[in-house]
């Protein structure tokens, strides 16, 4: 009996772990598996999963969504944020859902969590693909920063902003975050010319459940950057150690997406390679809303 109790205990551990980390699968699971990570941290599924899982999955694909633990609706105040956490928690993914390798679809910071995850665990992973993925940050700030100068040279407010900005610790929550809101004030995530079908997306999105449950934990990057030493990475190595291990490497980004210098993605169209590599036309960082067609149609032409 007393080892019965012991069994039942360790099970409903495992369970209520699973419990705390929200995900969910779309298709056939005999299908090849895609498992979405989304950016962040403070960030979550719930734009991919509304407006494009089904989709990608009816071109016959399994694909699996979850929120990261901590953020979004993978609620846990415990959680600390770090790298290793993530990989157990995604190697929890691929135990629930019964995967021995999948391919990894990693958009914003979650072309981050992805590289490393592949490079460290490259017998879990058949591709992976960075949509509109950071994989060089310090380039990405200073070329937010270097836009915003000449944006703003003739407003003094702004510059004195920037120069606060370039004068804090660069391996800081704040100094990502006031980056990234420079960014914002320059339209940097925004699509430039909205076509029907991405306003409909959207409109549809805000309309919906998914939309409700657009949970953004504030915490989030502070408890990253307390916890994880391992922050602003260059993962240029990384992914040419992916590489090399015969691991394709795909990248899709939108052309518009202003928080990548031109310089940043020919060196990652060098890498990956000219035929893995696709700029979207009138696309920016959100690029499975803006141009989903294109989206879907790179991702079904590399990954089958």
């Amino acid at each position: 009996m007393k080892q019965l109790f012991s069994i039942l205990f360790i099970i409903s551990s495992i369970v209520f772990k699973a419990q705390d980390i929200y995900s969910r699968a779309y298709g056939n699971p005999k299908n090849p598996p895609v498992i979405f990570i989304h950016g962040g941290p403070s960030g979550n599924a719930t734009l991919f999963e509304g407006t494009t899982a089904q989709k990608l999955a009816d071109q016959g694909f399994y694909v699996i969504v979850y929120d990261r633990r901590g953020e979004g609706r993978s609620k846990d105040d415990n959680a600390t944020m770090t790298f290793k956490e993530s990989f157990e928690d995604l190697k929890g993914i691929y135990t629930t859902y019964h995967i021995k390798k999948a391919n990894i679809l990693a958009h914003s910071f979650g072309g981050i969590i992805g590289t490393l995850f592949t490079s460290q665990f490259p017998e879990k992973v058949n591709s992976l693909t960075l949509a509109g993925a950071l994989f060089t940050q310090q380039e990405t700030y200073d070329h937010i920063l270097k836009q915003a100068k000449e944006h703003f040279k003739n407003d003094s407010s702004q510059l004195k902003e920037i120069s606060e900005i370039e004068n804090l610790d660069k391996n800081s929550a704040a100094y990502r975050k006031r980056c990234y809101e420079m960014a914002g004030k320059l339209n940097f995530f925004d699509m430039p010319n909205p076509t029907p079908q991405s306003e409909m997306l959207r409109n549809e999105y805000k309309a919906g459940e998914f939309y409700k449950n657009n949970i953004r934990n504030s915490d989030s990057p502070l408890k990253f950057y307390k916890n994880e030493p391992l922050n602003n990475l260059d993962n240029t190595s990384a992914l040419k150690d992916i590489r090399k291990k015969g691991i394709p490497i795909f990248a899709v980004y939108g052309k518009n997406d202003g928080i990548f210098s031109e310089k940043q993605l020919n060196d990652l169209k060098n890498i990956v390679g000219k035929k893995n590599f696709r700029l979207i036309d009138n696309c920016s960082h959100y690029l499975f809303a803006d141009q989903q067609d294109d989206f879907l149609q790179f991702i079904k032409l590399t990954l089958k």
